[in-house]
């Protein structure tokens, strides 16, 4: 059947319209049609891509407007590159589209890789100035765009590559920027695909509006996996240092014989570990309380003028220098208080030393996303974690947005849902017997799989606790996964893994960590999910400070700034199972607490969820009929 003239006339790119998302289609039309904005819960399989790109591109195309799509996924940048090229074609349509991702990882000078973001800004912005950058300067002449950067530009786009990887490919084989050369190709481009700080970092979007030449008033803004853009701004907006970080500073201005600055370092350092004389873990403390005594020694602005300076000197001999660290940290340390905490704490380093960190943390992401969203054409706001929607417009600071949230297309048939209240992960309910009777529920449950599993934890060392027992008891080869795994490493574990979807095997992770989110598996590749315990935040001083700051502001604090995030992460951890009409499969969530009315009132309205101490026939008759 031919495609309904309704969807062809808002460039819908593929043959035919799924269930459910010829609703989602019709809503982000009138949407942006109508200059307004949209949250909205959109589960895996309804084509939100597709769905989202389409009717903005069409609208863009007709009021002179630009689609920024942010997404902090590699592969979804892939996949909204294909949906455009298919729009493209389907349509014959010759507007430009680029593919942006951090500029850091852009760059091509070597060991920038390992550099955090603030250090790579100052040191590129250092070799810049100083003209010590070789691709930048061929890229630039006289401030304009270099023959050779408008030759690579030219090739690009005349062969419809403006993907990240054939924007670095060409520009190592021309000896160029390909940041540069991003943003030229942006500069004539109807389509931005990005990460979230494009937009959401405020130095790095009036730099990157003023170098492409757009503005906020002409965008439609598309945010992709959006239950992740409060945590991801406000992480951002934060700044820390510690006591290694102050030494590895100290070290520096003696290096550069820096008397005075050296002075002032040692005055802070032995204000961190005064301020922790009788604290245990952590303590709440004040701007004054750390920097009083440095305002009456010196001018502290000229200090970080001064300290800054040096930093950038130090940058040209290694690329990154702990002094600029903690200048730009006592620069963010005199912002506001309202939407912040300030947190002095005490820990071990690996080789087992005490160790001061003090961090100036962002408590409220709305302080930054307001006013883009407020400024811009629409804001289209979507994940299949967004619930609830409500929560979403008010931390973020929607003055007004349309909350939508739809059911799964796939077959409820195809999943079963089940809470098994046996045991609790709580921490006084914590012992080696509860991690036993964790381990033996977890082998006969995955005893009952016809295939893989992957089980999620709220914590490393609750994984391992469970798993001294677990691996031991199991009959079904164990998958650990480590933390801070390579890209490389992730691929290889996962394809390891999917060799036993015949016989079956546990990978046994973490919800925060590698596989929690943003894998698929689709398929028989992965049978069930099973989610052990609730990843509730430690009570600490910052997660009170939350419930506290969204208590004053909303009357919501126990549910913004603990539950549903906590809640959220489960569920997305739960959604690795089904990611196709015809997978079929099992999620379990293991802790008493799923059955509590408080948490329970968390899952989604459309799921069919039952408690039951009968899994194993459960299971078992689900397989059967479902073989």
């Amino acid at each position: 059947m031919a495609l309904p003239e309704e969807f062809r006339q808002v460039l819908f790119p593929h043959d035919k319209v799924r269930p459910i998302q010829d609703e989602l289609i019709r809503k982000i039309n009138q949407t942006v049609t109508g200059q307004q904005n949209l949250i909205v819960h959109a589960p895996t399989g309804l084509g939100k891509t597709a769905a989202a790109l389409a009717p903005s591109i069409n609208e863009a195309l007709k009021k002179d407007l630009t689609v920024f799509f942010l997404t902090s996924r590699h592969t979804q940048h892939k996949l909204a590159m294909e949906t455009v090229n298919l729009i493209k074609e389907k349509y014959k349509q010759a507007f430009t589209v680029v593919d942006i991702i951090g500029k850091k990882w852009l760059c091509l000078q070597l060991g920038v890789n390992k550099l955090y973001p603030r250090e790579f800004a100052e040191y590129c912005k250092k070799i810049k100035e100083d003209d010590l950058c070789e691709f930048y300067t061929k890229t630039r002449d006289k401030g304009e765009a270099s023959k050779t950067a408008r030759e690579v530009v030219s090739q690009l786009k005349r062969d419809n590559k403006t993907d990240t990887e054939s924007i670095i490919e060409k520009s190592i084989e021309q000896g160029v920027c390909p940041y540069e050369v991003a943003l030229l190709i942006a500069r004539d481009a109807r389509i931005i695909i990005g990460d979230y700080y494009y937009l959401f970092n405020p130095y790095i979007r009036e730099t990157f509006l003023n170098r492409t030449g757009k503005e906020l008033g002409k965008i439609i803004i598309i945010i992709d996996e959006g239950h992740n853009l409060p945590a991801r701004v406000k992480d951002l907006a934060s700044h820390r240092i510690s006591t290694n970080t102050v030494r590895r500073a100290l070290d520096e201005t003696k290096k550069h014989d820096k008397e005075e600055i050296r002075e002032i370092l040692e005055i802070l350092e032995k204000k961190l570990w005064e301020l922790t004389d009788e604290v245990e873990e952590e303590v709440y403390v004040s701007k004054g309380q750390l920097i009083g005594e440095i305002k009456e020694m010196t001018d502290y602005d000229e200090l970080i003028s001064d300290m800054s300076f040096l930093a950038d000197l130090i940058r040209e001999e290694q690329k990154h220098s702990a002094l600029g660290t903690v200048a730009s940290f006592l620069e963010a340390w005199q912002g506001e208080d309202k939407g912040f905490t300030r947190i002095l704490a005490k820990s071990r380093d690996l080789r087992g030393e005490e160790i001061i960190t003090i961090q100036y943390r962002c408590l409220d992401p709305g302080i930054i996303t307001k006013d883009v969203i407020r400024s811009a054409h629409s804001t289209i706001l979507m994940s299949g974690t967004l619930n609830p929607t409500s929560m979403y417009k008010e931390v973020l600071g929607f003055d007004t947005a349309e909350e939508e949230s739809y059911k799964s297309p796939f077959p409820e048939k195809n999943k079963l849902n089940i809470i098994i209240p046996r045991t609790s992960t709580k921490y006084e309910t914590r012992s080696e017997q509860q991690y036993r009777e964790i381990a033996e529920i977890l082998v006969r449950a995955t005893n009952k799989i016809p295939g893989n599993t992957a089980v999620f934890f709220p914590s490393y060392l609750l994984r391992d606790d469970v798993n001294k027992h677990f691996s031991k008891l199991s009959q079904k080869p164990v998958f650990i996964e480590k933390q801070k795994l390579t890209k490389k490493e992730k691929l290889e574990f996962l394809e390891a893994f999917k060799g036993y979807k015949n016989v079956g095997a546990v990978l046994l992770g973490v919800i925060s960590g590698n596989f929690g989110e943003g894998i698929d598996l689709p398929g028989d590749f992965l049978k069930s999910v099973i989610i052990v315990g609730l990843p509730l935040q430690r009570p600490d001083l910052e997660t009170q400070a939350l419930i506290k700051y969204y208590d004053e502001k909303f009357k919501k604090g126990w549910d913004y700034g603990y539950l549903f995030p906590a809640f959220n992460r489960a569920l997305q951890s739960a959604g690795r199972c089904i990611r196709s009409e015809t997978d079929k499969g099992v999620i379990i969530f293991l802790d008493e607490r799923y059955t509590w009315k408080n948490y329970n009132r968390c899952f989604p309205p459309s799921w069919d969820i039952k408690a039951t101490l009968l899994y194993e026939k459960m299971i078992k008759d689900f397989f059967e009929e479902n073989g």
